[in-house]
């Protein structure tokens, strides 16, 4: 098997489509074994993971740390409201402590972007970005990608359409740089508020309207409305999203007849899309979340391989 390219996952603007394939393929491997019923493999024997988040997350923390027990690794994680940062230790000094203690793979979760690429440079330990301000969620995207091939065989010259706030979405920019690496023609659509200027020079093209944006479109992925992050003056309310930006089967029907949905989740029901959405048999929004595990099996096995690989040589 090939090894990575990168010693770092900080996101997918910069990863080679070598990797990105690679990381899409060991993830075929990983879901078999997840879903075997034997989820216990000796891959990251004597390896220790530390996830590191900075916000709030149940998706994602959890997935690495499974994926970190499946495969054999001691996992342990570090909350920002549990440890010394509440007593306003610095993430350098917090990198520092932790790479005292031997770790192989650092997950961190920051509302900073750039926190992990700063990580990165200060410690021996591999780095994984998951989530990083508004910049990027590297493996989200990539589990969107894994899902995308497993159900389509393919991503090049697929019509994807991203719908919802791409403004604040790390999610939407590590799709469209992924995707479009991967050939795949990349589509948005939202309000004008909640769309990043510019963003055509993302290879993207941009609709104004959700009805425009689906047709003929092969996946469609909507995107959570962050009204933590909303003010009135970017979305009137929840309700008129609905109404002109949400996804209902007179909508769907507008897209190809075997498109499938998807959604980084949480979901607003009723917002982004309707309920009977959700739980239709167009929606992988729920397999999304194996695949999740599957994937950050992959990239942590990866990541440990180089490690073990370099220091053979």
């Amino acid at each position: 098997m090939s090894a990575l390219k990168s010693k770092h996952i900080l996101g997918l603007f910069d990863m080679p489509v070598d990797d990105i394939q690679l990381i899409l393929k060991t993830a075929g491997s990983m879901k078999y074994m997840l879903t075997s019923g034997n989820k216990r493999g000796p891959h990251l024997q004597g390896k220790s993971i530390v996830t590191l988040f900075y916000e709030n997350s149940t998706r994602t923390r959890l997935s690495f740390e499974l994926a970190s027990k499946y495969l054999g690794a001691s996992a342990a994680n570090i909350s920002a409201s549990g440890s010394s940062v509440s007593k306003g230790e610095t993430l350098l000094d917090t990198a520092r402590t932790i790479n005292m203690m031997g770790a192989d793979v650092i997950v961190i979760r920051h509302p900073m972007s750039g926190a992990p690429r700063f990580l990165s440079k200060h410690i021996k330990a591999s780095v994984i970005n998951a989530g990083d301000g508004m910049n990027e969620h590297p493996t989200q995207a990539l589990l969107d990608m894994y899902t995308i091939m497993e159900k389509k065989g393919a991503i090049s010259g697929l019509n994807v359409c991203i719908l919802g706030d791409i403004y604040h979405s790390r999610v939407a920019r590590s799709n469209i740089w992924g995707l479009t690496k991967m050939g795949a023609k990349v589509s948005v659509a939202g309000p004008a508020t909640l769309l990043p200027p510019q963003i055509e020079k993302m290879g993207v093209k941009v609709f104004g309207t959700v009805q425009q944006a689906i047709i003929d479109a092969d996946v469609i992925i909507n995107l959570r409305i962050q009204a933590e992050r909303l003010s009135h003056c970017l979305l009137p309310s929840l309700r008129e999203y609905s109404r002109f930006y949400g996804v209902d089967r007179k909508i769907l029907s507008l897209a190809k007849k075997d498109a499938i949905i998807l959604h980084p989740g949480p979901v607003n029901r009723g917002v982004e899309l309707t309920s009977d959405i959700i739980d239709g048999d167009s929606s992988f929004i729920n397999e999304q979340v194996t695949n999740g595990v599957a994937v950050r099996m992959a990239l942590l096995f990866l990541l440990t391989r180089r490690s073990t690989d370099e220091a053979a040589c």
